[in-house]
C-alpha cells in the first residue's frame, strides 16, 4: 500500500473531486463511470472500485461499496477523509409500499436505522435523514427525465435473508415505508455527524411486502430483469444530473 492511499478502499488521500456517487456493485460503478467524460479508474481493492470523471462539466467520483452497511461505512468514511463533501447513493431495493413498480425510482427522505453498524456508533434515537437539497435535486432530475419516481422513507436492514426473529415488516408496511435496502442509513448518519451533504435514490428490483408479491407471475425475486436494468440506467443519469444540479446551485450561491 502506498502512503498516499487510504488503507481499506485504497482511494487516494488527496486530489479527488468533492462530490461522489456510490453504488454497491463494482461492475455498476464501471457502468456509471462509462457515462462520464474522461472517466478513469483510480483504484480497485476488494469491493471498492473507484473512478473519476465529469458529467456536464461537474467533476465527481464514482465508487462501489459492496453489500451491507458495515463494509460500505468504511468507504463512506474514507471518502470523507479524502475530502469528498457530497455523496449520493444509487442502489437497488425491494418495494414495500403499494403502487411502487419494478424499475421505479425511490428518492429517500430518511431511513430506518436497522443497518447493523450505526447502532454501535450512536443511540437508536439519532435520526438518519437525507439532506433536503439532495432530495429536491434528485426529484427535479427525475421529473426532467420523466422517470417514474416516488419519495419516502426507506428501511435499511443488515440481513438480506430472513431469519428466525420476527421482523416489524407489517408495522413498516402500515407506516408507509417505501422500500427496503442495505446501506443508506449508514451513509446518512455518517453525513450528518461529519457535516457532509448526502442522500440516496434506489431502483426497485422486486416487491418485499408479502401481500405485494405474485410468485406465480414473477417467478420470485430476480433482480436481473430488463425492467430493472432499464431502471438502473435511468437512475444513473438521474443521479448524475442531481450531482450537477447541486454543483450548479452551490456555484450560483457564491
Amino acid at each position: 500500500m502506498t502512503a498516499d492511499a487510504l488503507p481499506i478502499s485504497r482511494i487516494p488521500r488527496t486530489g479527488l473531486p468533492p462530490r461522489a456517487v456510490v453504488v454497491g456493485d463494482p461492475a455498476r460503478a464501471a457502468e456509471v463511470a462509462a457515462l462520464l467524460d474522461g472517466g478513469r479508474e483510480v483504484s480497485h481493492h476488494r469491493e471498492y472500485r473507484t473512478f473519476t470523471g465529469s458529467w456536464k462539466g461537474t467533476s465527481l467520483v464514482v465508487s462501489s461499496h459492496g453489500v451491507g452497511a458495515p463494509g460500505a461505512m468504511c468507504l463512506f468514511q474514507e471518502l470523507a477523509e479524502a475530502g469528498v463533501r457530497t455523496i449520493i447513493r444509487l442502489g437497488t431495493a425491494g418495494a414495500i409500499r403499494a403502487g411502487i413498480g419494478d424499475g421505479d425510482l425511490v428518492i429517500a427522505e430518511a431511513a430506518v436505522r436497522d443497518d447493523g453498524v450505526t447502532q454501535q456508533l450512536l443511540p437508536p434515537e439519532y435520526p438518519a435523514f437525507a439532506a433536503p437539497e439532495v432530495v429536491l435535486a434528485l426529484q427535479r432530475a427525475a421529473v426532467a427525465a420523466r422517470a417514474p419516481h416516488h419519495r419516502g422513507v426507506v428501511w435499511t436492514r443488515a440481513a438480506f435473508q430472513p431469519g428466525f426473529i420476527a421482523l416489524p415488516g407489517d408495522t413498516y408496511t402500515r407506516a408507509g415505508i417505501a422500500a427496503i435496502e442495505m446501506e443508506l442509513s449508514a451513509l446518512l448518519v455518517l453525513a450528518s455527524t461529519r457535516g457532509l451533504v448526502a442522500g440516496g435514490i434506489v431502483v426497485i428490483d422486486g416487491a418485499n411486502a408479502d401481500e405485494l408479491v405474485d410468485e406465480e407471475a414473477t417467478g420470485g425475486y430476480n433482480p436481473h430483469r430488463d425492467v430493472v436494468a432499464t431502471g438502473v440506467a435511468l437512475g444513473s443519469r438521474v443521479t448524475l444530473d442531481a450531482v450537477h444540479l447541486l454543483a450548479t446551485t452551490e456555484d450560483d450561491s457564491k
